[in-house]
């Protein structure tokens, strides 16, 4: 029998009941097949919770944590699901192959009772119309029990199961942070904080903290952003207080620095230029109500988020259809004084919340994602007034896209000046990379994320 209070191999344990029905396995393994065909994991889980379910009542939380700890585990559970089998899965019984990885995390990584996690994955194959697979997922699982010790004996000693990361990803965290990369690694495997932004427009933060208290949630303020509070534990947006009324948004603190370093001034016209789903724009609006703002994006759905986030939050803003590459399609020809291109990117540095970007970003997509950076920044240069100030932001850590990028726009664009920026979050915890600051994933319980200023330097009269 195992002890309660046995530590898992990340260190963690986020489930204590190990009790619900094989259904919920059989939805999480669905959610983690799809991934291993291209969706991302929030659109697979968003398509199974919309479908009521008496069976899956309840048991969200569950079906997200074996989900989600199933892929973050992914590149250390599936090797080890492989040398179990006698032979390899069909691509048609991909969900048994997730079903598995499934119930390897629940074996090594939570603490739910052994008999349940056993029992009930077994009975997830039925969930899943594979009946043949029941004696055989029964006698993998049960096998991992009898052989648990050397198994995390061969984790320990093996480096790319340890830390579960592509290989080639691995490897470009020791190229490029010789001295961080395991602690990067490490920061990408824990459990992120569930981080608010508190409109100060309507509430103070302290007030805010005040009404956590008494609705019984703990929460503690983040230091060095003067909007973010930090939830001990993590709650449904339904339950936050005063969250229908716009007092309060769910967004990384790293992610609310944009706004407080973009610095936006009254009557200034500003430009988000890849605003979906609206989180930064919408802080720049709560800090400065009297900017007149323009949200872009290019995906009209994804619009409809932003047109809801402003709405709830009582914004004002312009929301705009057109591709930031090609302001032909939708600029009015009037110059921007600010322009935020918080620009599509690798999202290497929120790995920790999208644990899926492990399974689908490639070397490849790194290359193309520079070279859309590269067109973004030198369509939207000419639509800044001169004095006027970009602020470029991915939540990368690769350098192709951040300190490398920018050292090659300005000596594309000779009138682009690099200007300091002067923040205590990015004195504490950024790296100063170029004329960018880099903060790495955990950094402050904040995520990965790249700040770069740059101003167009005036026409000489």
């Amino acid at each position: 029998m195992r002890p309660e209070n046995r530590s898992s191999v990340s260190g963690t344990s986020a489930i204590h009941s190990g009790r619900a029905p094989a259904a919920a396995r059989a939805a999480a393994a669905r959610a983690v097949s799809a991934v291993y065909r291209g969706r991302s994991l929030d659109a697979a889980l968003a398509e199974i919770f919309s479908a009521p379910s008496a069976e899956l009542a309840g048991e969200r939380a569950l079906i997200q944590e074996m989900a989600y700890g199933a892929l973050r585990w992914h590149f250390q559970l599936l090797p080890l699901v492989h040398g179990f089998l006698e032979k390899p899965f069909k691509d048609k019984d991909a969900d048994l192959e997730a079903l598995l990885v499934i119930g390897f995390y629940q074996l090594l990584h939570m603490r739910v009772a052994v008999h349940a996690a056993v029992k009930e994955t077994v009975e997830a194959t039925l969930v899943l119309k594979k009946d043949w697979a029941k004696g055989m997922t029964n006698a993998v699982l049960r096998r991992v029990l009898r052989e648990e010790a050397p198994i995390r004996a061969r984790i320990a000693t093996d480096e790319q199961l340890a830390l579960a990361h592509p290989a080639w990803l691995l490897a470009r965290l020791k190229e490029t942070y010789p001295e961080n990369w395991h602690s990067i690694a490490t920061a990408n495997n824990a459990h992120p904080p569930l981080c608010l932004r508190v409109h100060g427009g309507k509430i103070s933060r302290a007030a805010y903290l005040d009404q956590l208290a008494q609705a019984g949630i703990a929460a503690r303020p983040v230091p060095d952003v003067d909007s973010a509070l930090i939830l001990e534990s993590p709650v449904p947006v339904e339950a936050l207080p005063g969250f229908r009324a716009g007092e309060v948004s769910v967004q990384d603190a790293a992610a609310q620095l944009a706004a407080m370093l973009l610095d936006a001034r009254p009557g200034e016209r500003v430009l988000d230029a890849c605003a979906a789903p609206g989180g930064k724009a919408a802080h720049i609006l709560e800090r400065v109500p009297q900017a007149s703002l323009v949200a872009l994006d290019v995906d009209a759905q994804r619009l409809g988020r932003v047109r809801e986030n402003f709405a709830r939050l009582g914004l004002a803003g312009a929301v705009t259809q057109g591709d930031a590459a090609d302001p032909s399609g939708w600029w009015d020809g009037q110059p921007f004084d600010r322009i935020l291109l918080d620009a599509p990117c690798s999202a290497t540095g929120v790995i920790r919340r999208h644990p899926d970007i492990r399974l689908h970003r490639t070397p490849a997509d790194i290359v193309r994602l520079a070279a859309t950076q590269t067109r973004l920044l030198d369509a939207l240069w000419p639509l800044l007034a001169p004095g006027g100030k970009l602020l470029y932001v991915t939540c990368s850590i690769l350098p192709e896209e951040n300190a490398q990028q920018m050292v090659a726009f300005r000596a594309r664009q000779p009138d682009a000046l690099a200007q300091t920026m002067v923040h205590p979050a990015l004195e504490h915890h950024a790296q100063r990379t170029g004329a960018g600051f880099q903060i790495l994933p955990g950094a402050g319980d904040m995520d990965g994320f790249y700040y770069a200023n740059v101003t167009k330097q005036p026409v000489a009269s």
